[in-house]
């Protein structure tokens, strides 16, 4: 990859909590998250998708839930936008189906969800802007105005969800989506997404509700109900031409709904895949676990272990087929339980070690051969038997499931999803996820739409946003001379975050450069100040001319600005 593909990470985080030492230590970063301080509390991270939109340490995003670090996939983007190539989008989930689908020009899509509950303002423009980058990379892109959640979780009228959803949909247009390429959509007026918030429903349970979103026996069942068709919205672009990878963009707290459509787009596949040795089920980490012991009695038998298969008449039948085309003798289960009592696993599989040895104790003098499973789910009795036709080569058929000898996992993933959708299921796809950082507020702490002079409307006038920019907070030092000796400190800076975030655009050079001029002590914030409160007066111009070009296609499009539903709202 070129320097004009992908600038390096000198560009990206510098004292980031999730930035590598050398990075912090070479001073020229962008830090996105106001800071390395980690408040009081901060080793239990919650994530609400209603609550406070701030995240006190991001490290904890990686080792409770299980977001991976977007570095790790990054190489494998093709021309990543600004924000990934600065650790502005710092997480992910799976997004590697997605850049793989990116880069063999094969189909994905990505969605992205509003709450029409206020003016768009900077901070919405990261996911706008993530929606239209995707676009413009061959995917399928859908904006949807979650009027529903709005008026459930929130209590706002009709009237308030009409105005702000036009009013987002407005924004969305004149920053590049292209209405006529992409999809945008209410929920409210969405059936197909309706009819699958139904089917989900099915699959999910007021318990794990509770335990995800915090629900108790005060919580609306109009807003639970919200949660799920937000499911919908996640599963719904692969309802459009089939099962694709699906990247949804959004801020570490609405993880909670990442998961559980994930989750749920499982529940409702006809078969589960999985890597199996034997005719008993394993886990994940037991699996891992049972693989190292294969592999390594595989690779040097145990003499004795040979011995023994003569003895066991009753797994004779299988030993002998099993070891049919190279006559060598089964590796048994007891061998590879001898051989995990031995073996030292990582601190995170201690649990799974000590369940493994006693399933495969338990399957005694059973020979050990990786195959891979088909698991009943959900299929038809049709389905299930057209399944077993089309496992081709040798396979076992049981009550529950079937296990073939001959597949890779690979291709039984794809037969699984072909006979699912021959047989009117509907296949999907896990979704995939990104995780853009928090913009600090302007003056400090958390930006709020509840403090006007900690955010910028993209609906501000242009002078009063550019005022904004001049009275906000800064990382300087006391007075000039000590920023001039000592530097200042734009890895806690909202002015920075703002040319990192928004108005330095695909300019690296110019992120790179406020950066090392503010550390270095080269630059003062009045004169930064000054540049930024310029540069986003004339952005504000810009968005807002092109606002009112994009009112003209609003005609064109099949959303109804004025709903006639009517109802008073739930709330939070």
């Amino acid at each position: 990859m070129t320097d004009d593909d992908h600038t390096p990470r000198e560009v990206a985080t510098a004292a980031d909590a999730l930035a590598d030492a050398d990075a912090s230590a070479a001073g020229c970063g962008i830090v996105t998250d106001g800071g390395t301080d980690t408040a009081a509390g901060a080793d239990d991270v919650e994530l609400d998708p209603w609550g406070s939109a701030t995240v006190d340490d991001y490290r904890k995003l990686f080792e409770e839930f299980g977001i991976e670090e977007f570095d790790d996939v990054l190489p494998d983007v093709p021309h990543p936008h600004y924000l990934m190539r600065r650790g502005v989008i710092f997480g992910h989930r799976e997004y590697d189906a997605v850049a793989e689908a990116m880069a063999n020009d094969e189909p994905f899509a990505a969605l992205s969800g509003f709450m029409p509950t206020g003016d768009p303002h900077i901070g919405h423009k990261l996911v706008f802007d993530e929606l239209i980058w995707h676009q413009r990379q061959g995917g399928d892109a859908f904006g949807l105005i979650a009027d529903l959640e709005a008026h459930a979780a929130r209590g706002l009228s009709w009237d308030e969800i009409d105005e702000h959803a036009r009013s987002y949909v407005l924004s969305l247009i004149a920053l590049g989506f292209d209405p006529e390429a992409g999809t945008v959509y209410r929920q409210s007026d969405n059936r197909e997404v309706q009819d699958l918030a139904f089917e989900l429903g099915s699959k999910a349970n007021f318990s794990e509700l509770q335990a995800l979103y915090g629900f108790d026996g005060e919580t609306n069942v109009s807003h639970m109900q919200s949660t799920i068709t937000q499911m919908a919205d996640i599963l719904y672009p692969q309802l459009v031409d089939g099962p694709k990878p699906t990247v949804v963009p959004v801020g570490p707290d609405q993880d909670p709904h990442l998961r559980l459509s994930r989750d749920l787009s499982e529940r409702m596949r006809y078969f589960k895949v999985t890597e199996a040795f034997a005719s008993f089920e394993l886990g994940d980490d037991e699996r891992q676990l049972v693989r190292a012991a294969f592999d390594a009695l595989a690779a040097a038998p145990d003499e004795d272990d040979a011995d023994d298969a003569e003895a066991d008449d009753a797994d004779d039948a299988e030993a002998t087929a099993d070891n049919a085309d190279d006559g060598d003798e089964p590796v048994r289960c007891e061998a590879a339980a001898e051989w995990l009592e031995t073996y030292e696993p990582p601190p995170e599989l201690t649990d799974a070690r000590r369940s493994a040895i006693e399933k495969l104790r338990a399957a005694g003098k059973e020979p050990l051969r990786p195959r891979v499973r088909f698991l009943d789910r959900n299929a038809t009795d049709d389905a299930f038997e057209d399944l077993i036709g089309r496992v081709e080569g040798e396979k076992r058929v049981f009550e529950g499931h079937v296990d073939a000898f001959d597949l890779t996992r690979e291709a039984a993933e794809t037969l699984a999803r072909e006979v699912e959708l021959d047989h009117d299921g509907f296949g999907f796809r896990q979704p995939s996820s990104i995780y853009h950082r928090f913009m600090s507020g302007l003056t400090g702490g958390k930006m709020s739409s509840s403090i006007p002079a900690s955010h910028i409307s993209l609906l501000d006038d242009p002078e009063e946003g550019a005022a904004k920019v001049n009275a906000a907070t800064t990382g300087g030092r006391s007075t000039a001379e000590e920023q001039r000796e000592l530097g200042g400190k734009p890895d806690e800076c909202p002015v920075y975050e703002l040319y990192a975030y928004l108005l330095a655009d695909d300019d690296d050079d110019l992120a790179r450069r406020v950066y090392e001029e503010c550390a270095g002590g080269d630059r003062l914030c009045g004169g930064c100040k000054e540049q930024a409160a310029e540069l986003m007066r004339e952005f504000l111009a810009d968005h807002q001319e092109k606002r009112e070009e994009a009112a003209e296609l609003l005609e064109d499009l099949d959303i109804d600005f004025e709903s006639d539903r009517r109802g008073t709202g739930g709330e939070h």
